[in-house]
């Protein structure tokens, strides 16, 4: 099998709101930085009573008509493998519509970079409050490489914040202070491969029973998993022979890029998504590269850029190992 390794920017800052300025320091070199409005979202709300928690927003998901893949608890991971916490309560929440991902993947055969999408539910240790944090809809579509005011996207994003509202009714949502950057890579990091047109089961299982094996060795855990062509298949939208995702998180990723932004959790886990449209012999894998967390959360500490970078590189190692 011939492997195609694609890594494609799907996205220019220079579109729509994004503008790239100079901003000049005295007595140093000016650099570029992004005049944009934030990436990720945070709603925060006091909870001194402690009737606010991932269970009851997980209800309130339910109740609006999202599936729920995941709401785990990582801070007694924390706890467990670091001996060490900032937090009382810390949730990777990875959810998603269904009829608003099937009217997508018509449109953006790459919705699996965001389905499910994923928050992050905290709060700090010793504090009184509860805060959530998910990505904008211009986000979303600035990675998927799809236009900024698109109606299904806008009318998502909508829903998400009214039902983080209704969870949270005393909240109120902020942006983060820092300024985003430039993204440093690959916004997506893309592989294709080549199937055989009579045995690509066989290949598919193959492949993920491989991929599978691999993640654990290297550090990686299967935090969910959705196979979105089986609800295509029920809808009556037969365009795909498969389209599977993982929601794969690596824990002393988001341990340590969560001590400074607890707010990573919009995030993680990463969606990885395996498709195949019927009648085309290629397998497409894509996931959301680390420079979108470099970028959006301004990311500059040696040691996190590290970690972030060497858990992007080990996913591509598995994946060229897997697929050439």
């Amino acid at each position: 099998m011939k492997l195609i390794v694609k890594g494609m920017l799907y996205a220019s800052f220079a579109v729509c709101s994004v503008m790239a300025t100079e901003v000049k320091v005295a007595g140093e070199v000016a650099s570029e930085v992004q005049n944009i409005v934030s990436d990720i979202e945070i709603i925060t709300s006091q909870n001194s009573d402690g009737k606010i928690t991932p269970n009851s927003i997980e209800e309130a998901f339910k109740k609006a008509g999202f599936t729920v893949s995941a709401n785990r608890d990582m801070n007694g991971p924390f706890v467990k493998q670091f001996k060490d916490s900032g937090f009382d309560t810390y949730n990777l929440f990875t959810f998603y519509k269904k009829e608003a991902v099937l009217e997508l993947v018509k449109k953006y055969p790459n919705v699996g970079l965001f389905a499910p999408m994923s928050m992050s539910i905290y709060t700090k240790k010793g504090e009184q409050t509860i805060s959530v944090s998910s990505l904008s809809a211009e986000a979303m579509a600035k990675i998927m490489n799809a236009p900024s005011d698109d109606e299904t996207l806008l009318t998502l994003r909508k829903l998400v914040k009214e039902t983080l509202q209704s969870a949270m009714p005393k909240g109120t949502f902020t942006s983060p202070s820092y300024i985003m950057q430039k993204a440093k890579g690959e916004l997506v990091t893309h592989f294709s491969m080549e199937m055989d047109e009579e045995e690509w089961e066989d290949e598919l299982d193959e492949l993920k029973m491989g991929f599978e094996g691999e993640l654990a060795p290297n550090g990686f855990v299967i935090a969910g998993f959705n196979n979105l062509g089986d609800e295509f298949e029920e809808a009556k939208y037969e365009a795909y022979d498969f389209y599977e995702v993982y929601s794969i998180c690596k824990l002393p990723v988001i341990f340590a890029i969560a001590k400074s932004r607890p707010e990573a959790g919009a995030y993680a886990p990463c969606s990885l998504y395996l498709s195949k449209k019927k009648d085309d012999k290629m397998l497409d894998i894509a996931f959301p590269s680390v420079y979108n967390w470099m970028s959006s959360m301004a990311i500059e500490n040696k040691e996190d850029m590290e970690v972030l970078e060497n858990a992007q590189k080990g996913m591509q190692k598995i994946l060229t190992s897997l697929t050439e």
